[in-house]
């Protein structure tokens, strides 16, 4: 039987290098191999002031390099993985790029999301058909294109035997409910997840995290200004809903923090918090009842994060998407090598109750080798 081997590449909002795995399907979800490719600084600080809006020159000419770039560096990514995995690229059926999201504004009547990272460059340069643009589709029947993990999260974390949510943990958390004995799948985007935790430790220590949350350790919870963080409309809007830096991005934490005087300790305490409430209210919402909650993604790596999450949530059975076989640092890569196997084989990626979209749709379009 030929292996069910799939690469999967995404980078998230930290906008820091490509995640790229190699997974097999058959019968169930395998990591075979990963890699991380880190962005050169000049083109993340570049990509981080382009999707801010801080363009340097002909926007159009602007995006077209860094959609170039980006895919170069994307294939550099599904070369390095399929080395390390010591297979043959004719062992991979296909390559699917999440690729780079720019902007994301999925709500209006000119909803759009755009992600760059030109899968045309990838197939060329690897010889490996790439599916690409995932989300657009979903767009296009009236959902928000995000989240899409969650059908992904269905093939590999449901149980018939309890309900689960599982949190993904990335810039923007997201939250995937899987109901025991096949129920309803659901999700959304919770909030920040790290983005804003992130843009205060490269202000503040002048480095890409708080490394396993010992600033937030340090310092205290204003609860007034946490408060009024938990009070903005995105919290209160029902799902289906997603976000993204549009959002949550610099300038709203600059707004929110003008006329308190807190120390970085004090606001890194409070960002921290504010995605561990954000997150453990929406467990706490959901029906029917969560008995135990998966994390994955870079926030697990956040202790203080994750002491709050579980004192927060004390009454559920907290733990890594590791116990149920799937290292929580690439859940998401994996999630769109499972896509591209989908679209390769004419089934709907999207599940409408997450996205909102009128029906189930394949995503994607694919780049032949």
């Amino acid at each position: 039987m030929a292996r069910d081997c799939f690469i999967g590449l995404i980078s998230g909002t930290s906008s820091d290098g490509v995640d790229a795995v190699l997974a097999e399907f058959m019968p169930a979800p395998r990591l075979i191999a990963s890699h991380f490719l880190a962005y050169p600084e000049a083109l993340r600080l570049e990509l981080l002031e382009f999707a801010a809006g801080r363009y340097r020159g002909d926007p159009i000419d602007q995006l077209g390099r860094l959609d170039c770039a980006l895919g170069e560096l994307f294939a550099q990514a599904a070369l390095a993985v399929l080395k390390q995995s010591r297979l043959s690229g004719r062992d991979v059926r296909a390559i699917g790029s999440h690729g780079q999201t720019v902007r994301h504004r999925a709500r209006g009547p000119q909803a759009f999301t755009l992600q760059i990272a030109d899968p045309n460059i990838m197939a060329a340069r690897t010889g490996i058909a790439t599916v690409a643009d995932f989300r657009r589709r979903d767009l296009a029947l009236g959902g928000e294109g995000a989240p899409l993990v969650p059908a992904f999260h269905r093939t590999a974390f449901a149980d018939r035997s309890d309900t689960r949510a599982v949190v993904n943990i990335g810039g923007i958390a997201n939250l995937t409910l899987l109901p025991a004995a096949d129920g309803p799948v659901s999700g959304f985007d919770t909030g920040p997840g790290n983005v804003l935790m992130d843009s205060w430790s490269r202000a503040q220590l002048h480095a890409p995290h708080d490394e396993a949350g010992k600033l937030a350790a340090s310092g205290k919870v204003h609860t007034a200004l946490l408060a009024d963080w938990l009070d903005d409309e995105y919290f209160r809007r029902p799902p289906p809903k997603s976000t993204g830096r549009e959002h949550f991005s610099e300038a709203w934490l600059q707004t929110k923090l003008a006329g308190y005087k807190l120390s970085a300790a004090d606001v890194m305490a409070t960002l921290c918090e504010l995605t561990a409430r954000s997150i453990a209210d929406a467990v706490g919402a959901c029906k029917p009842r969560v008995a135990r909650v998966l994390v994955c993604g870079g926030g697990i790596h956040n202790r203080s994060l994750m002491q709050r999450l579980v004192a927060l949530l004390a009454d559920r059975k907290i733990g890594s998407t590791a116990d149920y076989g799937v290292d929580p640092d690439w859940v998401e890569a994996m999630a769109f090598a499972w896509l591209a196997r989908e679209t390769l084989a004419g089934r709907p990626g999207n599940l409408p109750a997450v996205t909102g979209a009128r029906q189930p749709a394949v995503l994607g379009g694919i780049y032949p080798a």
